[in-house]
């Protein structure tokens, strides 16, 4: 893991600038760019750039409209107002028909810090994941959501990139593969599996080194892509292991642990419990203290993956 700390909502920024030499993507923003770092694709490709204002649904239904004359496009906007606040406009304008658009939502989770509940999103994942045709994807690190924004421009339909305010660690490098729908075993063990996404896979990789620390084997696969999940990889994992803890910055309703439990329960039934915010809103904090409140936390993993080992049979 390496000392470096990159937000990935500046890797999306980096990666449309970088793959805008490539490919004819169009980039539309709600009023945003500064923070949502497309102002570094706005500032080298001025043309194929769209300020939309303050307003989201109308940024969707264009962005439909681009699709639909055979563009690739991002509309990029905060979790919050691009999940939220455009839904309609995603699910009849962009999902119904399949169109080419890719959501850049960035600012993701309780990490967003002192903006408080109101643009902490963390429903985003099971909102998006309960749509017909949308591919739903949480980077953990620069590589990664550098990876996922080429991956998203040679899919051909509607994805949903989650990124996030906060520097996190970069924990890949540049020989990583990354593949829509296939998660990525880092860790083998055999006592419990930590399933993890987004910002919460270098806290797993963390608390396996604390549990190794206790004489427990934890495995630690990262699912980068939420929607098609890994249901070959988790069922191999829930067989191997017999329990399993998923870890994400989001609502443990509708996430990444309602998807594994989902899937364990059709192929292999073990204990699933589930690391995230239970069902509460946020609230302004520093995003440290915040992970410690909410209970997402290194030390709080280790005292799920026991739980779910006595929870063995």
């Amino acid at each position: 893991m390496a000392d470096k700390k990159i937000a990935t909502r500046e890797s999306y920024g980096a990666a449309l600038a970088d793959l805008g030499e490539k490919y004819d993507i169009i980039v539309l923003d709600a009023d945003l760019s500064k923070s949502t770092k497309t102002d570094v694709f706005k500032k080298k490709f001025p043309q194929r750039f769209i300020n939309m204002g303050i307003a989201e649904a109308n940024m969707m239904s264009t962005a439909a409209g681009l699709a639909s004359c055979g563009k690739i496009v991002f509309a990029s906007s905060f979790a919050m107002f691009a999940a939220g606040r455009a839904f309609e406009q995603i699910r009849n304008s962009i999902c119904y028909p399949c169109l080419n658009v890719k959501i850049g939502a960035t600012h993701a989770g309780i990490s967003v810090g002192e903006d408080g509940a109101t643009h902490q999103c963390l429903e985003d994942i099971g909102i998006m994941r309960t749509l017909p045709n949308m591919i739903v994807i949480n980077p953990a690190d620069d590589t990664e959501a550098k990876s996922a924004v080429k991956a998203a421009i040679d899919h051909n339909g509607p994805v949903y990139l989650r990124f996030g305010r906060l520097g996190v660690p970069v924990l890949f490098d540049d020989t990583y593969r990354f593949e829509i729908g296939k998660g990525v075993e880092l860790i083998d063990g055999t006592d419990v599996t930590l399933v993890a996404t987004g910002l919460l896979v270098g806290t797993a990789l963390e608390a396996s080194e604390l549990l190794k620390n206790e004489g427990i084997s934890a495995r630690v696969i990262n699912i980068h892509t939420i929607k098609p999940i890994d249901k070959e990889l988790i069922s191999k994992a829930a067989m191997d292991t017999g329990a399993i803890v998923t870890c994400e910055e989001h609502n443990i309703i509708g996430g990444l642990g309602s998807a594994v439990a989902e899937s364990v329960c059709e192929t292999c039934p073990v204990p699933v419990i589930r690391v995230g915010t239970k069902d509460v809103f946020g609230k302004s904090g520093k995003p440290a203290e915040l992970f410690e409140q909410y209970g997402l936390t290194a030390e709080a993993i280790v005292q799920s993956a026991k739980k779910a080992i006595a929870l063995k049979k």
